[in-house]
């Protein structure tokens, strides 16, 4: 089961670098942006990923992870903050998730916990959350992606490159991919 945490430690991490490289690609302004009153900015994604974080990690074994101190109508308001302030609230979500993830066991991964009173096993709240937050990441590439325009550096294989990747690939030896890969990305 370690190997599990493990891997889903690495899905984490890639899916916040992934949302970190797209951030760096906008103006302090785009991060404000969004397109009509039915969308969310990435300022707004962001607070919304940060309040669930510390809501469902902050003591995860033993209390709800539904916190009551938690405002999540707040988390869709939108406000105009800083690109520092966005990125603190950002680091202290993950540092929060990954606080958790370290602290669980062989022995734990099968526990029940709750969120809105509802029973999960710690695997199925952790594949609970990588779904979540992998949904919102994808949202702020792509809002990143819009404002950023020609300038996009793309964050995977480039369009009409492909073949080029692959021939990269291809030419290496065969190897099993390791938790410091992700740390290259």
């Amino acid at each position: 089961m370690i190997q599990y945490l493990d891997s889903a430690k690495r899905q984490f991490l890639m899916y916040k670098q992934l949302g970190e490289k797209a951030m760096a690609q906008v103006d302090d302004k785009d991060l404000n942006w969004h397109a009509n009153e039915n969308s969310n900015s990435i300022v707004t994604i962001v607070k919304h990923m940060w309040g669930n974080m510390l809501s469902r990690w902050t003591d995860f074994l033993t209390t709800d992870g539904e916190k009551p101190w938690r405002q999540r109508d707040a988390e869709f308001e939108q406000e105009e903050i800083s690109r520092e302030y966005l990125l603190k609230l950002w680091n202290e979500g993950w540092q929060c998730l990954f606080d958790a993830l370290n602290s669980i066991t062989d022995d734990n991964l099968e526990k029940i916990i709750y969120i809105r009173n509802e029973g999960h096993t710690i695997l199925e709240a952790i594949n609970r959350q990588i779904a979540h937050y992998s949904y919102h990441v994808g949202q702020i590439v792509y809002i990143s992606k819009i404002r950023s325009k020609e300038e996009w550096k793309s964050l995977s294989i480039p369009r009409n490159r492909s073949d080029e990747y692959n021939a990269a690939k291809f030419s290496q030896e065969k190897r099993k991919r390791n938790f410091t890969d992700d740390l290259i990305m």
